[in-house]
Parts: structure tokens; sequence; C-alpha cells
């Protein structure tokens, strides 16, 4: 027979209370709880751990040996659950090259508005999942429709696609925007596991001349910027890491790119349904 932290908690505060009224007052419970639970303990050990009397009660010798024991077990016990409080208490949102772009300050202010009970915290891992399949965060901002039979995802939103170029460009430091066509005959650099360009932007039209991969945000950046090659972007990046040297500007023709927050199917995150709630308001306020 196995025995429970509750006979534990009877026992320990009756040996400390000396008396099971005193216990029952400590544990909120009736005396008759309280005795119940310590011969239960008694039953599955095959011990006596108390001496019970008229005037109260006190440890056996085995019970005085248990006593420092099971006071080790209650307090493990309760560092546990101490931790499942804070991990409730706390959403981690990954994302790989750009969070929520201009509205993630909204995001973040309003998120701790609304629910100060939950801390939000973002954090950056460049993957196709944005860290969700590692076990970084609890969701994620995703560009890209993760795999249906292990994550759930919902589209919170819509962004322009944008254009990145060195800003002495030869061809289109002069250009307000560009067409999807302007890419003919130019070397692109991109991140096709956690991006959003591919040829297949440029299926049934002309298209760049050359791909480059690009798996990391500030290399992408720097051979923008020094003419190695040009790209394309969900506006968020450009909304979060403007650099000295790279122009951005909006392609008119290319289409949207969904915002999605993704989580585990099998393990969807306290708050999920408030999270695409928020976001998608903000998205649509936009």
């Amino acid at each position: 027979m196995e025995w429970s932290l509750r006979e534990l908690r009877c026992f320990t505060t009756a040996a400390e209370a000396g008396t099971l009224t005193g216990a029952a007052e400590s544990l909120h419970v009736s005396q008759a709880a309280v005795s119940r639970g310590i011969a239960s303990l008694e039953q599955a050990l095959g011990q006596r751990v108390l001496h019970r009397g008229r005037h109260g009660c006190e440890p056996t010798a085995f019970g005085e040996a248990l006593l420092p024991q099971a006071r080790r077990i209650l307090a493990n016990a309760e560092q546990l659950n101490a931790l499942a409080r804070e991990q409730h208490r706390q959403l981690t949102l990954g994302y790989a090259w750009a969070a929520l772009g201009r509205h993630t300050t909204a995001f973040q202010r309003g998120w701790a508005k609304e629910h100060p009970e939950t801390e939000l915290k973002l954090i950056r891992h460049t993957s196709p999942t944005s860290g969700l399949a590692e076990g970084r965060c609890d969701a994620a901002i995703v560009r890209v429709t993760p795999d249906p039979a292990r994550f759930a995802s919902a589209v919170v939103g819509l962004e322009r696609r944008i254009a990145a170029f060195s800003s002495d460009d030869p061809l289109w430091a002069r250009r307000r925007s560009l067409r999807m066509r302007d890419f003919a005959s130019r070397t692109v650099l991109s991140d096709t596991r956690t991006g959003t360009t591919s040829r297949a932007l440029w299926d049934g039209g002309p298209s760049p001349e050359r791909f480059i991969e690009s798996t990391d945000l500030e290399d992408w950046l720097n051979g923008i910027a020094t003419g190695i090659g040009v790209g394309t972007t969900a506006e968020a990046t450009a909304a979060q890491h403007s650099r000295p040297g790279v122009t951005f500007r909006p392609i008119t023709d290319a289409p949207r790119i969904p915002v999605r927050i993704a989580w585990w199917r099998s393990d969807p995150p306290d708050k999920i349904a408030e999270l695409i709630e928020t976001v998608t308001r903000l998205y649509n306020a936009a």
C-alpha cells in the first residue's frame, strides 16, 4: 500500500503540534481526518509513527527517524509546486528573425496590462519553428506553416512583403517601390529554413538569377548592405532591424505574408486563446 503527501503532512503537523486537535486546526480539517490520515500512513509503512494518549501525541522511535525525511519530502513537493506555479505564470513566445514588427511594443505593453498574472517573455531562436520544436518556448511566431501533424497554428495577421537592398544600389537606390519582376537577373539572399523567400515566389514570371542561402539575420543584413545581393522579407523585419546602408521598400505586387502563432498540438499552453486574440486585434487595427 502506498502513502500520500497528505498523510505525511498529517503526521508531521501532529508531531509538531503535539495533539491531533492542534494538527486539525493547522490543516483546517477535522480531527477525524487527521487521525485517518495518520492511520493510513502507519498501515502503508507497517509501523506506528505516533504514540497517542489522553493528553496528546508524540512520535515513536520510528516516527522520530521518519520525521526529518518526511519534512524533506514535503519541502521538495512544495518546490515542485512552486516551479509549476512559476511556469504557469510565464508565457514564452519564440520568433526567428522578427517578432511582430511595429506591433511588438504595443503587444508587450498591452499584454502586461491585460494579463498581469502571466509574464510574457520573447526569445529569438533561428529555426523553422522559432524554437518551438527545440523546447525553447511555449508558442511561436512563424511565417511559414508548421507541420500540422505536430503543431497547431492560427493566422493572426498579414504583412506586406518588403524588398531589401543596399542604399547605394545602382538600379534601385532611387526607387520608392518595386515589383516582383524587378528581381529578375538579381542575386537574392534568403533563409529558406525559416523565411518566406524561395524560387517559388517567381513561378510563372522572370526569376532571380541566383540564390544565396543566408541563415543568420546579421549575415543577411551585412550581405545586403555590402551589395552581395538583395532580399525580400516580411515588413516586421524592416520595422525591427533597420540598418545603416540597407534600404527597405514595399513590393507592390507581392502576396501578403501570413503571420501565425504556433504551438504543440499535444500541449497547448495556458492563455493561447488570449494570445491569439491580442495579436489578431493589433493586426486588425493597423
